[in-house]
């Protein structure tokens, strides 16, 4: 048995109907080059023949009785690709606008718990070219488990899945395997109670399991007496911090990266990260005050962070630390915001260190984190309130070089990630083969007009080109004003970390 760590565990928690805690994936094929279209059985017979190399899409989760304890992947001894395969052809719909919809409408429902965290749909009759009726295509739409992986293995995830070369791979007999046995309840049993002496808090997360009802009462009641730290919740109100349904729409647009890699080279010492969140800061503000917003202070956003090892690599799970980053979105000028925004990530202080997930669930086992999140909601703080941030950015490298499946290359990819109420909007940017594509998964209930995003990336690169021609050499190497958020990750880590101190204070004594 392998346990979920304490961040993993807590993306079962926080699931609901509303925000299933799964990452998606939609992958464009181009056909034309093989001499016959992909039958699904075909991909059925490949994806079996590679499923060793991804060991968890044939195990599933454990529940410990009462919660005593986090899950447990197993082998899943009735473990059938069957239950996380579906087919469906497009027909005379096969255009873009009717694959992303039909993709969006799969990625709202979660993912059931009976079996492995995974669903692929094979969509056939896909056309890649609107104007040629006889263009060959076809489509996947992959979900995978928050709990399972992250933005990062995700990716590291097809690129195991999928093959370098345009010749396809024979496709050979799987592997022979034998699940482990299914751990007995006995031995389940005795494993948490072992956890349970290892790790004391554990006790305090079964005992708000078992008096979630009374504990969700009074804490509700206690928070709204507390005056909450402002410097906390000091990132702005905006249009992205309201209430979500489940409803979803996906967006997306593509810039070349060579265009990103030369407003690097032209503004100096910033990085191409800094770019990426410069393009998306920009996107952004043209948005809000196409919509009425007010943009005159600076959006706050929660950038993801790798902490795989490189000589460590294990694909699965969450390694991540996060980092809240002021976007400089009050900056009128495109160019010096990238600048600035290199500032706020790299040279300030409070932002030299990232807050480190660990650091968070060692304190704070993932019930209650999962418990804090949804009185977070329920309690509406980010509108009673100001938000902690405003949305996740996540810059994801992906491979330069093309990548195939039983000869039909992929030519484009869509990625998107779980939304959480009072957070409307999430943006992940994925590169591959030379072009950057920025993500954005909305609430179409929260986000009006959110297909305007797609133009607004168009424009913003173009502004920043442009801004970059009348900046002068020596424009923004001078200090910059510290910022009204600079040290929001601090007085987040400090204030959390004292009332946890006072809570468990408490449940010792």
């Amino acid at each position: 048995m392998r346990q979920l760590s304490e961040l993993d565990a807590s993306f079962l928690y926080l699931e609901s109907e509303t925000t299933p805690m799964h990452i998606g994936g939609i992958y464009l094929f181009d056909a034309s080059e093989r001499e016959t279209p992909l039958a699904f059985s075909t991909f059925v017979a490949y994806l079996r023949s590679r499923l060793h190399v991804v060991p968890v899409f044939r195990q599933r989760l454990k529940e410990i009785p009462l919660r005593l304890g986090r899950p447990y992947w197993i082998d899943d001894p009735d473990f059938s690709i069957e239950r996380h395969l579906a087919y469906v052809n497009l027909g005379e719909h096969g255009r873009k606008a009717s694959l992303m919809k039909l993709a969006s409408k799969i990625l709202e429902e979660p993912l059931k718990r009976d079996r492995p965290l995974w669903h692929i749909t094979f969509v056939d009759g896909f056309k890649l070219d609107e104007e040629d009726a006889g263009s060959a295509g076809f489509a996947l739409i992959v979900k995978l488990h928050h709990a399972a992986i992250d933005a990062f293995s995700g990716e590291e995830i097809i690129g195991k899945l999928l093959e370098y070369t345009p010749e396809p791979r024979s496709i050979t007999p799987p592997r022979p395997w034998h699940p482990r046995p299914e751990p007995s309840e006995e031995r389940v049993m005795l494993q948490a109670g072992a956890n349970i002496l290892r790790t004391p808090l554990q006790f305090t997360s079964l005992a708000v399991n078992a008096a979630e009802a009374t504990a969700r009462g009074l804490i509700q009641k206690q928070l709204r007496k507390l005056p909450l730290p402002l410097p906390l919740f000091s990132a702005p109100h905006s249009p992205f911090n309201r209430q979500i349904t489940a409803n979803r729409q996906i967006i997306a647009a593509s810039v070349e990266l060579s265009r990103l890699k030369t407003v690097k080279a032209s503004l100096g010492d910033v990085t191409l990260n800094d770019v990426v969140l410069g393009l998306c800061a920009e996107a952004l503000r043209r948005y809000l005050i196409s919509e009425g917003s007010d943009a005159g202070k600076s959006l706050v956003a929660m950038t993801p962070i790798s902490v795989r090892s490189n000589s460590l690599r294990r694909a699965t799970g969450n390694q991540m630390s996060a980092m809240l980053l002021d976007l400089a979105t009050n900056e009128p000028n495109p160019a010096q915001r990238i600048r600035r925004i290199h500032w706020n990530a790299v040279a300030s202080e409070p932002y030299r260190e990232a807050i480190a997930a660990d650091r968070l669930t060692e304190l704070l086992p993932s019930t209650m984190l999962a418990l804090s999140a949804r009185l977070y909601s329920e309690l509406q703080i980010a509108q009673r309130y100001q938000p902690v941030f405003n949305l996740p950015i996540t810059n994801v490298p992906g491979p330069q070089v093309p990548l195939y499946l039983q000869g039909a290359r992929l030519v484009q990819q869509y990625n998107t990630a779980p939304l959480f109420d009072s957070m409307g909007l999430v943006i992940v940017a994925v590169s591959y083969e030379g072009r950057l594509t920025l993500n954005f998964t909305t609430c179409p209930d929260v986000v009006a007009n959110g297909d305007s995003l797609q133009a607004h990336v168009a424009e913003s690169l173009d502004a920043i080109e442009e801004a970059i021609h009348r900046l002068g050499a020596d424009d923004g190497h001078g200090p910059i004003p510290a910022s009204s958020t600079q040290t929001l990750a601090d007085d987040a880590m400090t204030a959390l970390e004292g009332l946890l101190k006072k809570a468990l204070s408490r449940f010792r004594g």
